[in-house]
């Protein structure tokens, strides 16, 4: 099998995988929209939830695989395996030490961290000391998800992507059934939420374990803390940790001034960026994930070309499916944040609220996706540390525009201003690539982005147009806005695959030959 085909495969599986995580985790945001709405408690969870989960990104999930999947892939492809899992065993004793203490320090100074993430809370007491308290009740949540993050590279290397990427739905899964089991049974219901992340973690983690075995991995304390294959990846991991939580960073910054903001902007902003996160997390991740591995063998190779024609060709996959994604949610926004969360607590100013935040957040989906996995070539050279330093400017560039834009159009400014430092992001890492590793196919991008483009431009149109009705104001009438929204996404569909068959698009064209393939191999 080529590695296209290898690619392409493994991008399928996480895609699909992806997918049910992401399924349920939108549940588990309709399930918490229902509950507590816009308003202090929900400002507080998710302001909360946002300090672990941006040291599991810095720490974990990111940055492991960025500095342990290449590293790895070297030991399993020169060493052999025996050595890969005894660095396995290292690196998973170090993260128990490291990630443990730092978990420990964390609830210790939870009042200071929340001072730094959301100082507009300190005003308000009630809001600022539940934030602290759910703030220490899920720290130990980013020490599970660490270890989680150890199997999954693990598995990664050895071609294992559904089950890692399955765990996440365990994650919301438990999440969702610990808030309904335990809401009405606590004198602050919003602490359901909490406990069901942390015990969301451990879940996760669980469900890795058995593959991890069957893979010829083993968890034991290896204090060989000299090991060159540690020493390595804790090289590439520090910058990795930033330039990779690039996203993170920059929603940090959003919660930062928002909190400086009406009450809700907080929630309207998690939940747009929750929802641009669901064409990312499907495609993007999934791809650059599944592609890490094979960058990394050909680097290791020394075969340059085949891996700018794998970095090229994933790229150019991943803009026909980002592209009209980012069309497609512009132009439904407002049914989409209707269905999805307006019921209960949730009302229609806070969808229209919602709504706009995921419009200037969507504007920057292909760039988000472009440099996720850019930073996936980067890494399998060994370099992590340009993608730090674009990092710095793309963070500088949210931060002034951040400021600035927030006194014109509140919320909607913190958003629009992640999309600019996205923008630029990516496109000062597709140079600074271009130059490493030289002879990029960089006209053959260009065509296929211009041609998604244009395609997803008459889709999205197109489907607003479909969408025009004084349903999407109103709550309730599920069953007809789910058939309604169907049908008006598969006509969409429709209209961009017809288009892009009109433009000749080569991945349109790959794609179609990969599922006759499937079927004649039936």
């Amino acid at each position: 099998m080529s590695e296209k085909k290898k690619i392409a495969r493994s991008a399928s599986l996480m895609s699909i995988a992806t997918f049910i995580s992401r399924i349920l985790g939108f549940i588990r945001d309709m399930v918490i929209a229902r509950y507590f709405g816009a308003s202090l408690f929900s400002d507080a969870f998710f302001a909360a939830f946002k300090i672990p989960n941006l040291f599991r990104e810095l720490f974990a999930e990111g940055a492991m695989s960025a500095a342990f999947i290449p590293v790895l892939t070297e030991y399993d492809e020169k060493h052999g395996g025996n050595e890969a899992e005894k660095l396995v065993q290292v690196v998973s004793t170090f993260v128990v030490l490291f990630v443990g203490g730092f978990c420990v320090l964390g609830i210790f100074f939870a009042p200071a961290i929340v001072s730094i993430i959301v100082p507009g809370f300190i005003d308000e007491p009630a809001k600022f000391d539940l934030t602290v308290k759910l703030t220490r009740i899920m720290f130990p949540f980013l020490f599970l998800v660490s270890l989680a993050a150890v199997t999954m590279g693990s598995l990664n290397t050895r071609r294992v992507f559904f089950v890692p990427a399955l765990s996440s739905a365990w994650f919301n899964a438990t999440v969702i059934i610990t808030i309904i089991l335990m809401y009405s049974r606590l004198a602050e219901p919003v602490v359901s939420a909490a406990i069901g992340v942390t015990a969301g973690g451990a879940v996760q983690l669980m469900f890795q374990v058995p593959s991890f075995y069957r893979s010829g991995f083993r968890f034991g304390f290896l204090f060989e803390f000299a090991h060159q294959g540690l020493k390595r990846i804790g090289k590439l991991i520090v910058p990795a940790s930033l330039s990779m939580g690039v996203a993170q960073l920059n929603a940090l910054i959003n919660y930062i001034f928002a909190s400086l903001l009406a009450a809700g902007s907080i929630t309207y902003l998690y939940l747009g960026f929750r929802l641009i996160h669901f064409p990312i997390g499907i495609f993007a991740v999934a791809l650059s994930t599944a592609i890490l591995p094979s960058l990394s063998l050909h680097a290791t190779r020394g075969d340059m070309a085949s891996l700018r024609k794998d970095y090229a060709f994933s790229l150019r996959l991943l803009f026909f499916i980002a592209i009209p994604s980012m069309a497609g949610l512009i132009a439904l926004r407002e049914p989409i944040v209707n269905l999805l969360f307006q019921r209960g607590e949730f009302d229609q100013v806070a969808m229209l609220n919602t709504s706009d935040a995921l419009l200037y957040y969507s504007l920057g989906i292909w760039a988000i996706s472009g440099s996720k996995v850019t930073n996936s070539a980067f890494y399998s050279l060994h370099d992590t540390k340009t993608p730090f330093k674009i990092f710095i400017v793309a963070v500088c560039v949210n931060v002034v525009c951040s400021y600035t834009l927030m006194q014109m159009i509140e919320h909607r400014g913190i958003a629009l201003a992640n999309s600019l430092s996205s923008f630029v992001n990516f496109t000062l890492l597709l140079i600074f690539l271009n130059n490493k590793i030289r002879e990029l196919d960089i006209k053959g991008i260009t065509s296929s982005f211009m041609k998604a483009l244009i395609a997803s431009l008459v889709m999205g149109y197109a489907g607003s147009r479909m969408l025009i009705s004084d349903i999407w104001q109103q709550s309730g009438m599920v069953l007809d806005k789910v058939i309604y929204l169907s049908l008006t996404i598969v006509s969409c569909m429709v209209i961009y695959i017809v288009l892009s068959y009109i433009f000749k698009s080569e991945e349109l064209k790959y794609l179609i030959s990969s599922i006759r393939e499937k079927r004649a191999n039936k």
